[in-house]
């Protein structure tokens, strides 16, 4: 590692612990302190102790918030692609390859979901159809 980022960002469920890397210290070791909590969903960062964050701090996670954001919709897309892709592969196991038993372990929640993805589906095509019909209209 030849440059150490000034900060650090954990993941967390929603979002992460924000911490300045130090490496100024007495012991010549990295120290990490926590300078801010961000919540991807609302957008809020809430800086640790009461103290306000630094204006290049802020940028920084305004930066890192636009590009975790990215991350996340551009794999909720792959992510529909490879279930896709799973399907095929799941259809083409069944057909070929599971035994009784097999099928039996998983026929019903694989269905239970299917019913759910379908139905999911169609509901939002039907919402973006009459979107579309009323952005037409008007």
């Amino acid at each position: 590692m030849d440059e150490v980022p000034r900060l650090y960002f954990r993941l967390r469920e929603n979002g992460a612990a924000v911490f300045r890397v130090e490496t100024e210290t007495r012991d010549r070791r990295l120290e990490l302190r926590q300078i801010a909590t961000v919540n991807l969903r609302s957008g809020e960062v809430k800086p640790q102790g009461g103290a306000p964050l630094a204006p290049e701090d802020a940028a920084e996670i305004e930066a890192w918030i636009a590009a975790r954001r990215a991350t996340l919709e551009a794999r909720g897309l792959e992510e529909a692609r490879s279930c896709q892709e799973r399907l095929g592969l799941t259809a083409q196991w069944a057909q070929s390859r599971a035994t009784p038993a097999e099928l039996e372990a998983v026929t019903d929640d694989l269905l239970l979901a299917m019913h759910d993805l379908r139905g999911v589906l169609l509901r939002r095509r039907a919402e973006l159809i009459v979107a579309t019909r009323d952005d037409g209209a008007g």
